[in-house]
C-alpha cells in the first residue's frame, strides 16, 4: 500500500504544478492584456495632445499672437537697462 500513496502524492504533485502553471500563463496573458491596453490609450492621450497643441498653435497664429509674450510671464525691465536710464537723466 506504501507504493500506492507515493504513486497518489506523485500525482497529487503533478495536479497541484500544472494548475500553478496553468494560474501563471493566465495571469501573464491578462497581464499582457492589460499592458497592451494601457500603451494604447497613452498613445491616444499623446495624440489628442498633440490635436490640442496644434489646435492651440493655429488659434494663435489667426489671433496674430504669435510671438507675443504669454499674459502669464510678464516681462520685467532689465536691471542695467533701469541703471542706464537712472544714469542718462
Amino acid at each position: 500500500m506504501d507504493g500506492h500513496n507515493g504513486e497518489d502524492s506523485k500525482q497529487s504533485t503533478a495536479d497541484m504544478s500544472a494548475f500553478v502553471q496553468d494560474l501563471l500563463q493566465q495571469m501573464q496573458s491578462r497581464f499582457q492584456a492589460m499592458s497592451d491596453s494601457i500603451v494604447t490609450k497613452i498613445d491616444d492621450m499623446g495624440t489628442r495632445i498633440n490635436e490640442l497643441e496644434q489646435s492651440i498653435n493655429e488659434l494663435k497664429t489667426e489671433m496674430g499672437m504669435e510671438g507675443t509674450p504669454s499674459p502669464m510671464a510678464p516681462s520685467k525691465p532689465n536691471v542695467d537697462d533701469v541703471k542706464q536710464e537712472e544714469g542718462s537723466a
